[in-house]
């Protein structure tokens, strides 16, 4: 029997308190033999899920309870001992965060007595007696008293037992547990010094004076208050009390308000029916009918009609209101989702497996993903709120964690680093890549320094500790009850919005249903590119009436000529395109899910492109799956096919398979696959398939990892991959043109997008104030029978520009054309600094030709008076001022607008990198396989996959095209800090071509030399 409970615990979840993850503290307590631990974090219950999810594999229970904020500066834990009292704190707190600004939260003393029900509350003294609190709580308050054998201590607690005796509040011993273990004692030194501002040197006012704040064990917290057993025993009465368990919670999805009376269940089936004739005609297929039967029952059976009709109405609002979405995820496996609008691949033909999105054996919810142009979804999810109201629907919180960057950033600042030095080893540092001694070295700071190697480990401790709790992209919580009684809700940064104190992950671990709600650029595109179709050349298109399988579309997707294509856009994508040479959509759904690191890391890649190209036959390890692997040439790419490989092979019934699939997916997080391994060969072996294939479909299975790729999630991700590749072959300067109003969106800058454009024949026109819309826009190119419109460039594009600011450009000149510069400073009111950006920019070249010139007069307009005599020089009294070169006029251009029409930054410097050996991307293209070569470009993407084996990929960029570079883990670590910093490198190595692909292997990386200033750059991906 356990000694005593802790009941004052908190985790990391106390953002920049607790120094322990809950899953930790759990832990330890079953390490020291304690199986019941109560967790307090401060203001709400963030970090409960994850104890809970911990204790349910451990002979661990966890209370649920938190440390809240009370207006007269002091503090109550509450703990809940039942369903209603865990309701009640969530109320609570939830009151208390909605009035108070972000990462706050203040309570009234008369709010926390009106939640008494069902709580049990631990009253740490502070301005007032506990007359309050003894009224409301009864026999279920108690004085807490800690002891941490600290200065003053004795004393504090002969006060409090005063008091408490006073009221007759019996006392309970306790500790503030901060960390499950001493040796996190100084991670929370740190984590205090972060969150008040201050240094360690001078942190002692605001620190904990020693390390007595770990979690203790019986024999331990018994010897502390060894003088006062009965206290110690209270814990143990408290523990009795507080039986609630967040398995109680149980939820029920909203039901829509239904038509005629009808049930929810009647209503879906009547509109899948409706749906099915629109999608098959009068005839729907037999086959797709006893698929729907089988759907409509089993949603029926768990109860989960209200979730569909909610998805359908927010898809029919946004069919309403001309809002382009498409339903992706697990939801394209349902023949339901896809007769009611919400998805657009079918099933059905694309023989999808239903148990992927939905089995009787999980029970758990369906998740469907709704992707919405995202200039757009804020109108959706207002709708979403003010459909069920701010009671009933809250935003899902993502929980901002320290990555590598922050970490060093904010531990740095903590322990007194220099900032120069800072700066320089977070630039050093990425998500793909944490040897933070290595970091140091490159820095020129010595890595086995004291100083040092105690900020390297303070930095490896606290990556992943959560920061801060923002907003879900477009997760929502419903409740058909208030959702304050599910988890508190608080205010999230961005006005309008409120948010939960759960995560996604939290939801799907307590079984709760989330709409996602999710923006997506490449939707935002799409739609701007019909719009712009319809404008400029009377084409009505949508998404549904693209002509399909147009040879020209799949001949550019062959070519790599991606850029600005959703999801085969990426360098990798672009390497495996000409490759896999995809023909059909169905190539398009592979190619979609090849470059993954399941397929990767599972070795599936190449024996499906050898497949693919005769090199090998197809082959099938037994008969039984040639109709799950056929698609794929016998190779498993999707995990939909490994769930029916394992229903085949080894007779998995869906709900097995699809645990199997979860498993799967958390196999390096918790190692459950093991659990599979005798069950999946045992059951092959008696099938008769050979010991050798069952052994490497198991190692490919555990090779998808978290990786592995739903085929109908490819599917629905194919379909706009193909609308925006066929957009792009038909429509160059629409899709240009729509593809630069949908930023930021996609892999590529504004200046690789434009230059791209210019190699492909597009004339773009520079930002002009008598010309430029607040977007980009189409123009005549002015020679009959032109093929494409000119792209003119917007205002947007202009460095710290406004959009009011823009807009006010626009209507001015719609009002009236400018006569002169004076005429447009004088009505557009714009002040100096703007003024000089569009100088700079050459977006007054119509009013003053010479960007010299227009400075120089903005400049003196900017320092007039009102009333003043003007500064501006009489013509014939005006400084004389050199034009700009071309290498000026583009740096200019990137320097304001951050990309240039008028030239690539590498253009006017051919012939210095020329003299230097340096080829062009052109050039380099044209030479022979293992040619030797030296090439100069501008980085526009670093990328370091975890399936490579430390390998770092480069693409380079000049004015001919893109080079892709591959440098090997050696010569990385002879340039890393070139390549992690540098935006403009050369690159001498060896060519590799394969089936048209081009690699430049690395041997030696540095920094050209050009004349004058080193190029401009638009910016590059890194490491994603």
């Amino acid at each position: 029997m356990s000694r005593y409970v802790p009941l004052w615990c908190r985790s990391n979840f106390s953002f920049l308190e607790g120094a322990s993850h809950p899953e930790e503290l759990v832990e330890h307590a079953e390490a020291v033999g304690l199986p019941v631990l109560a967790l307090t974090d401060r203001d709400g219950v963030p970090g409960i899920v994850r104890a809970h999810v911990a204790a349910r594999e451990r002979p661990v229970r966890v209370i649920v309870g938190s440390e809240v904020t009370v207006e007269d500066g002091s503090t109550v834990v509450l703990l809940a001992e039942t369903r209603a009292g865990y309701a009640h704190l969530c109320r609570l707190v939830t009151a208390g965060r909605r009035r108070s600004p972000k990462g706050e939260c203040v309570v009234a003393l008369d709010e926390v007595c009106a939640h008494a029900r069902g709580l049990v509350a631990l009253w740490r003294g502070g301005p007032w007696d506990p007359g309050p609190y003894r009224e409301a709580f009864g026999t279920a308050l108690y004085a807490l008293l800690a002891r941490h054998r600290e200065e003053g201590e004795r004393e504090r607690e002969v006060e409090l037992r005063e008091r408490a005796k006073r009221f007759d509040v019996p006392v309970v011993a306790a500790r503030e547990v901060l960390y499950h273990t001493r040796a996190r004692r100084r991670l929370q030194d740190v984590l205090t010094c972060i969150r008040h501002g201050v240094t360690v040197d001078r942190a002692a006012a605001v620190t904990r004076p020693n390390a007595e704040h770990e979690l203790l064990g019986g024999r331990a917290f018994e010897s502390l208050w060894e003088d006062d057993p009965a206290a110690v025993a209270r814990t143990l009465e408290i523990g009795e009390r507080c039986t609630f368990s967040l398995d109680e919670l149980r939820y029920v999805y909203p039901s829509e308000r239904l038509p005629d009376g009808s049930t929810s269940a009647q209503w879906l089936r009547s509109l899948t029916l409706q749906g099915a004739h629109r999608r098959y005609g009068e005839h729907v297929p037999d086959r797709v009918r006893q698929q729907l039967e089988k759907e409509l029952a089993l949603i029926e059976e768990l109860d989960y009609p209200g979730y569909f009709l909610t998805m359908r109405e927010i898809v029919e609002y946004c069919e309403r209101n001309g809002i382009l979405c498409q339903g992706r995820g697990s939801a394209a496996n349902s023949a339901v989702c896809y007769c009611l609008g919400i998805t657009a691949v079918d099933p059905v033909r694309m023989d999808l497996l239903f148990e992927r999105f939905l089995s009787r054996e999980r029970h758990e919810p369906p998740d469907i993903d709704l992707d919405i142009q995202h200039g757009r979804r804020e109108e959706v999810i207002q709708h979403v709120y003010a459909k069920y109201g701010r009671d009933r629907a809250a935003m899902v919180c993502n929980v901002i964690r320290f990555r590598t960057r922050s970490a060093v950033r904010e531990v740095g600042k903590a322990l007194g680093v220099p900032a120069t030095a800072l700066d320089r080893l977070a630039k050093l540092g990425s998500r793909g890549d944490g040897d933070v001694a290595a970091w140091f070295r490159e820095a020129g700071l010595d890595p086995d320094a004291p100083r040092h190697r105690h900020f390297a480990e303070l930095v490896d401790e606290i990556r992943t500790f959560p920061r801060h709790l923002s907003i879900h992209p477009g997760g929502f919580l419903l409740g058909h009850e208030p959702v304050h009684d599910l988890v508190p809700i608080e205010n999230a940064a961005m006005e309008g919005r409120t948010v939960i104190q759960w995560d996604k992950d939290d939801l799907e671990d307590l079984g709760l249903f989330k709409v996602d709600l999710l923006a997506l650029g490449s939707l935002t595109l799409c739609d701007e590119s019909f719009r712009l179709l319809r404008e400029h050349r009377g084409i009505e298109l949508g998404l549904a009436t693209i002509p399909p399988e147009d040879t020209r579309t799949y001949d550019l997707i062959c070519r790599a000529d991606t850029v600005g294509v959703f999801q085969i856009e990426s360098r990798a994508q672009m390497a495996m395109l000409p490759r896999l040479r995809p023909r059909t959509f169905y190539d398009l759904v592979v190619e979609v899910s090849i470059v993954r690191p399941g397929p990767i890391s599972g070795d599936m890649v190449h024996p499906y492109l050898r497949r693919r190209h005769g090199e090998e036959p197809v082959s099938y390890p037994h008969k039984c799956l040639v109709p799950v692997l056929e698609k794929t040439l016998g190779v498993p790419l999707f995990q939909e096919q490994v769930m029916k490989l394992a229903m085949v092979a080894a007779d998995y019934t869906p709900g097995e398979a699809d645990q199997l699939r979860r498993d799967m997916a958390a196999w390096r997080k918790h190692g459950r696959m093991e659990r599979h391994r005798e069950r999946l060969i045992a059951r092959m072996l008696r099938k008769g398939i050979e010991r050798e294939f069952a052994e490497r479909v198991f190692e490919q299975i555990r090779g998808f990892g978290e990786y592995g790729f739903p085929e109908s999630h490819a599917a629905s991700f194919a379909l706009i991959a193909y609308a925006t590749a066929w957009l792009r072959c038909h429509h160059l300067d629409v899709f240009t043109c729509a593809l630069l109003n949908a930023q930021p969106m996609g892999f590529y800058s504004p200046a690789t997008i434009v230059e791209d454009a210019k190699r492909h024949g597009l004339e773009v026109r520079p930002i002009d104030v008598t010309a430029s819309d607040q977007d980009c826009t189409l123009e005549p190119v002015g020679t009959p029978g032109a093929e494409l419109l000119a792209l003119r460039m917007g205002l947007r594009w202009l460095r710290g520009f406004s959009e009011a600011e823009a807009r006010r450009i626009v209507a001015e000149r719609a009002a009236r054309g400018f006569a002169d510069l004076g005429d447009f400073a004088a009505r557009c009111r714009l002040n100096g600094a703007r003024l000089a950006t569009l100088a700079e920019a050459g977006a007054l070249g119509s009013l003053e030709p010479s960007r010299r010139d227009a400075l120089w007069e903005v400049w003196a307009r900017a320092k007039e008076r009102p009333g003043g005599l003007p500064l501006v020089a009489a013509a014939s009294d005006r400084a004389t001022f050199a034009a700009l070169d071309p290498f000026e006029t583009v740096a200019w251009d990137y320097r304001s607008a951050s990309h240039s029409a008028r030239g690539h930054p590498l253009e006017s410097l051919r012939d210095a990198l020329a003299a230097q050996r340096l080829c062009s991307a052109e050039e380099v293209r044209a030479l022979p396989d293992r040619a030797r070569v030296q090439h100069a470009g501008l980085v526009i993407c670093r990328q370091r996959p975890g399936t490579a084996k430390g390998v770092v990929f480069l693409t380079l960029e000049d004015e001919t095209g893109f080079v892709n570079v591959v440098v090997w883990p050696d010569v990385y670590e002879r340039f890393a800090a070139l390549v992690k910093t540098e935006p403009f490198l050369a690159v001498a190595g060896r060519l590799q071509m394969q089936d048209g692909v081009v690699h430049l292997v690395a041997q030696r990386i540095w920094v050209p030399a050009v004349p004058g200033e080193p190029p401009e750059t638009g910016g590059s991906r890194d490491f994603h």
